[in-house]
């Protein structure tokens, strides 16, 4: 994963969530990462950040934002 390709940000955006909110999803998904590797012990060179872009990238997970019509 150390080759990894950087996605753009236009890819993972699907036309309808903001820059900011995914970035904040993002940082919020490093952090559960992070978490997630202290509470198992794992050890790894790989950053959760960039752990949480691929996860994005490859629509593992999606930014849910509420509809502005309601």
């Amino acid at each position: 994963m150390s080759n990894m390709i950087r996605p753009s940000i236009d890819d993972m955006l699907a036309n309808r969530t903001t820059r900011y909110a995914l970035v904040v999803g993002v940082a919020k998904r490093a952090r559960e990462i992070a978490a997630q590797f202290q509470d198992d012990g794992i050890v790894t060179d790989e950053k959760p950040v960039l752990l949480a872009v691929d996860d994005f990238k490859h629509h593992r997970y999606s930014i849910l934002e509420p509809d502005v019509n309601d």
